[in-house]
């Protein structure tokens, strides 16, 4: 006859092995995707990834940093939704002039990604006021959101600009990557008139569909894995990875956007820009950068992108 006991015995460990595999591989995850240590370099040194779109314009790139830091600037900061210190400069080339405000990429930081905007904000007459997003560069935090309380923290800048330069101040929100996600997930919330244009640069049309990306880009099967992501940016993140994304709320955007995007881009696939252009109801145009590769369209074309801004969104 069965030990009764033997076998609920060996039940209750399968269990909690099974447990403790779930428990694991959800917090891996978590780690993986959503978690950033953020931890401050306080030499002037300047790293960039080794990745081949950094490689192809690391001069540049590394000139306009220097450049930036040889600039004058103004040092500001609110506080978000959930009580974290986030950080922004303010690089003022035209008094008077609307503001581009800027968000950077995943995993980077407004001086890395943003510095070659603040010169080309320059050639389209606005100035530039660079965000640290949270759990990035000087901000605080740990747990990077994909865009979903990154668009809350941008809606708080938007106010702050409001109220330190004026209610008449114009205001372009303007994103690479992860911050083109960002601010086009902001486009359908209650923004004021001041913001006069969206520009989305390399943008992915939502947080579950790249996240699937990556996952198979690691050889590993998306459909097994990707619910542990979402269920580790549920615990251990607090937020919900699919409650918002941006190619849900450019459905109901008021406001016009440029959707730019290199056509080789190898991290967040040119599709994802082409999918939200054609679900945005709001004005809006899509410019295709020729083998350009992520977030350097710019760097790759500078007189395209800078024609078609100034043509779609006019100061």
């Amino acid at each position: 006859m069965e030990n009764p006991q033997l076998i609920l015995l060996i039940i209750g460990i399968t269990l909690g092995a099974i447990l403790i595999i779930i428990f694991m591989t959800t917090l891996i995850c978590y780690l993986m995707a959503f978690y950033n240590k953020n931890k401050q370099d306080n030499t002037d040194k300047i790293t960039l990834p080794n990745f081949k779109m950094y490689q192809l314009f690391k001069e540049d790139i590394i000139n306009d940093i220097k450049a930036a830091r040889t600039m004058e600037y103004q040092e500001f900061t609110i506080k978000s939704f959930d009580n974290l210190t986030l950080y922004a400069r303010y690089f003022e080339s035209f008094k008077g002039a609307p503001i581009e405000l800027m968000f950077h990429g995943y995993r980077g930081s407004g001086e890395r990604d943003l510095s070659t905007g603040i010169r080309r904000a320059k050639l389209c007459g606005r100035n530039a006021f660079i965000v640290d997003q949270r759990a990035h560069g000087k901000s605080e935090g740990h747990t990077i959101s994909f865009g979903i309380n990154e668009r809350r923290d941008c809606l708080e800048w938007i106010k702050f600009v409001i109220n330190h330069f004026g209610p008449d101040v114009k205001i372009v929100l303007t994103g690479i990557s992860m911050g083109a996600a960002t601010v086009m997930m902001t486009s359908n919330m209650d923004l004021p008139n001041n913001v006069i244009g969206i520009l989305a640069d390399c943008g992915y049309d939502s947080p579950k569909n790249i996240i699937k990306k990556y996952i198979a880009d690691m050889k590993l099967p998306a459909k097994l894995f990707y619910p542990f992501v979402k269920l580790g940016a549920k615990i251990f993140g607090k937020f919900n990875l699919e409650e918002a994304s941006a190619i849900e709320a450019v459905k109901n955007s008021k406001v016009p956007i440029i959707l730019i995007h290199g056509t080789d881009d190898s991290l967040v696939p040119h599709q994802h820009s082409v999918n939200c252009y054609e679900a945005c109801t709001s004005t809006k145009k899509l410019v295709s950068i020729k083998d350009a590769e992520h977030g350097v369209s710019y760097l790759h074309d500078p007189d395209t992108y800078v024609n078609e801004l100034n043509a779609f969104i006019k100061n």
